[in-house]
């Protein structure tokens, strides 16, 4: 979500630096699904819910969330595979991993307390320590960092690897061990703020699905960390666009085998424990199918579609997605709400969604602009600094 890298942009010219434009397409894209999903669900009256239309809206939200986790992973892999090759220490990587991650979490603990301000006395304060999508970015990104530490092997090559196997597998016992965390294996000994890191628990008495806990959001991350290294290697850098073809492919035998898997005879989970929708292994191998179909079809996009052709809003909002998720929440969830909050129309609700979508770009313009100037004052001081690309949320 949030990592300074300098990579060459998709398609360009060799030794060009530039952000690449397929992963800020994508981020983008996961801004205009927030958008879309919070809109509908704070403005619809409960007619407009009760339509296929607000059920799609709500189906095609499920995607924001493990595409920012997913897109964090793959940023932290390139730029941690970016220093290796510039022979900076292990230490000195995981040490900027990690601290990006604290910094990411304590804004997520600042969102909080913002919210909880700005919505008291309504509030309680137990939302403070709600387990929101920002508190567990953090927390993936200092876990891919000493993840990263862990399987450095002296060599970028080796590092690679190591770093791929082992996030992969790491992921995969997340995404198995989630639905005995959720059920029979629950913390209960532990006090519910740290439980619900574990499983979303809050203070409800069961987990709640609406919420970010590590297990198993983390598991997106490690698999977005695994990639990121494959698609930053030299074997990705000769095969070009027939790996991402590749990808897509491998993202659609994923949904394929996690349909076959959850209609099998034999279950390694009790009927009680198996919920599909929610925790099962099977569910979160269809999400990284639909992840990974997305990224294919985005790169295609972008290489070879309209993407770049003049300005993108889409890119745009990528660039500073931490900032427009920040703003735009309390447009339409807190006090500054354009619209009665569970009183308008389908027809309304889209028109405020355009007023929030409108807004966000030109706010992430201004945003960038601001940037460009600040960089420039910085060239043009008396001791330049160096500038590197800052990808947002």
């Amino acid at each position: 979500m949030a990592n300074q890298i300098q990579v060459a942009r998709a398609g360009g010219a060799a030794g060009k630096l530039g952000r690449l434009a397929y992963i800020d397409w994508m981020r983008g894209l996961a801004c205009v699904l927030m958008f879309q999903t919070h809109c509908y669900n704070s403005w619809l009256n409960a007619d407009a819910r009760k339509t296929q239309f607000y059920g799609w809206s709500q189906l095609l939200g499920a995607l924001p969330a493990p595409l920012f986790i997913f897109l964090a992973g793959m940023s932290a892999a390139m730029a941690t595979q970016r220093l290796r090759e510039k022979g900076v220490a292990r230490n000195a990587i995981a040490r900027t991993t990690i601290l990006r991650g604290a910094e990411i979490y304590g804004l997520g603990l600042l969102f909080r307390g913002q919210e909880f301000v700005l919505g008291f006395p309504i509030s309680p304060w137990t939302d403070l320590l709600r387990v929101d999508v920002l508190n567990i970015l953090g927390l993936s990104m200092m876990l891919m960092g000493a993840l990263c530490w862990a399987t450095d092997a002296g060599t970028p090559e080796k590092s690679r690897g190591r770093a791929i196997a082992t996030g992969l597998v790491a992921a995969a016992l997340v995404a198995v061990i989630a639905p005995w965390l959720w059920t029979t294996l629950r913390p209960r000994w532990l006090p519910w703020p740290l439980e619900s890191y574990i499983n979303g628990v809050h203070v409800y008495g069961h987990p709640q699905p609406w919420l970010f806990p590590l297990f198993p959001w983390v598991a997106f991350a490690l698999v977005g960390l695994a990639l990121g290294f494959l698609l930053f290697s030299d074997f990705a850098k000769k095969k070009g666009a027939w790996l991402f073809a590749a990808v897509g492919g491998a993202g659609v035998i994923a949904c394929g085998v996690s349909l076959v898997l959850d209609a099998a005879p034999v279950r390694l989970y009790a009927p009680g424990i198996y919920d599909y929708w929610h925790t099962s292994p099977e569910f979160f191998l269809m999400r990284c199918g639909v992840l990974l179909v997305l990224l294919f079809l985005v790169y295609a996009w972008c290489r070879w579609g309209w993407a770049q052709k003049g300005f993108s809003p889409i890119i745009q909002l990528g660039n500073t997605s931490l900032l427009v998720y920040w703003v735009h929440i309390e447009f339409v969830y807190g006090r500054f709400s354009i619209l009665p909050k569970g009183r308008c129309s389908i027809l309304e609700a889209t028109a405020g969604l355009l007023a929030i979508f409108l807004a966000m770009v030109a706010l992430s313009v201004l945003r960038t602009r601001w940037k460009k100037r600040k960089a420039k004052a910085l060239r043009a001081g008396p001791a330049p600094a160096a500038v590197t690309v800052e990808s947002g949320l």
